[in-house]
């Protein structure tokens, strides 16, 4: 066959009709439904759906409840669930010991927050030396994390009274210690460290794991340069773990304003109130006032000033967090 004729052959091979969907299986042909990528995206929509339905039932479905509630006033005991619209709002505003009520839950976060992370981050420094013993006092220090919490109250409540055990070892040393848990200036100082030992353990191992991610060479480098300890620590160490302050920062302040039994076992809000925090006097006011209208109020306030808190950490961290921008 010619040049010329093989060219004509070819060219009336390509001209010739086709079958439909020959070739070109996705245009003349029914396309399949199930791609590749659509079961792809089935298959992550089955993943997530567990938690996204855990949380609108479990966040979202009692957040929009805790909303409607604090409109109405709710007499369990009568059987009465009345709308009272902003009624419960002008309370808060009104409410004498609102004020009061605050002032003790500032006061107990910003020392449990100071204590807490101050102590955890001195002990991961320590622990994190190539000493004898650290393991031992690693599993020291965390194991108070994992004892139940009432359990841990329970036993401090015992130590702390005025025939306790802490006054019989300050009895040895010939000093008259106080009844801790019963004094104005002594109950909330009581609460703080209570609960700063017991989860002082968390926030260590979180900083020991952050310490050991960094890099030798770059105390090496300083310690050639000249510099002291101290310049290391804050030029080196605190930049370099400071994504991990962030984190536990939010993480003890929430916990911070959502403490609630060490209260109710070791002091009941007393003296007087000076250890009633805002989640005490909220279950005050629901469970044992019965005024459900306005504790689920005060539960809006409660999430209110948590979400103020989170978001103004997050923000600032662009200020303060080693690569962020």
């Amino acid at each position: 066959m010619t040049p010329s004729a093989s060219k004509l052959a070819v060219t009336a091979d390509r001209a010739a009709p086709r079958p439909a969907g020959a070739g070109h299986p996705h245009r003349g042909g029914r396309r399949s439904f199930w791609t590749v990528r659509r079961r792809d995206n089935l298959v992550g929509y089955l993943l997530v759906t567990p938690q996204l339905l855990g949380s609108a039932l479990f966040v979202l479905l009692p957040l929009g409840l805790v909303l409607w509630y604090s409109l109405h006033e709710w007499n369990v005991l009568a059987g009465t669930f009345e709308f009272v619209g902003r009624e419960n709002y002008d309370r808060l505003l009104a409410d004498a010991n609102l004020r009061e009520v605050l002032s003790g839950t500032a006061l107990f976060s910003a020392g449990l927050v100071v204590l807490n992370l101050a102590l955890a981050l001195v002990l991961a420094i320590l622990l994190n030396q190539r000493l004898a013993g650290t393991t031992f006092f690693r599993t020291v220090f965390f194991s108070p994390v994992v004892v139940s919490l009432v359990a841990w109250t329970i036993v401090w409540q015992f130590l702390l009274q005025d025939d306790g055990g802490l006054n019989g070892l300050l009895g040895v040393a010939g000093i008259d210690g106080p009844n801790w848990l019963r004094g104005e200036g002594t109950a909330m100082t009581s609460v703080i460290v209570v609960q700063v030992l017991k989860n002082v353990g968390l926030n260590m191992v979180l900083f020991l794991a952050a310490l050991q991610g960094v890099p030798g060479q770059l105390y090496e480098a300083a310690e050639l340069d000249g510099a002291g300890a101290w310049t290391r620590f804050r030029r080196i160490t605190v930049p370099l773990i400071s994504p991990t302050i962030l984190l536990t920062s939010i993480i003890t302040v929430v916990g911070s304003l959502q403490v609630f039994a060490q209260i109710a076992v070791l002091t009941q809000g007393g003296p007087g109130m000076s250890t009633t925090v805002l989640v005490y006097y909220l279950y005050q006011q629901a469970f044992q006032f019965h005024h459900f209208g306005y504790g689920a109020t005060l539960s809006v306030l409660l999430f209110a000033i948590v979400a103020l808190l989170t978001v103004v950490q997050w923000r600032m961290r662009r200020r303060w967090v080693f690569n962020e921008t």
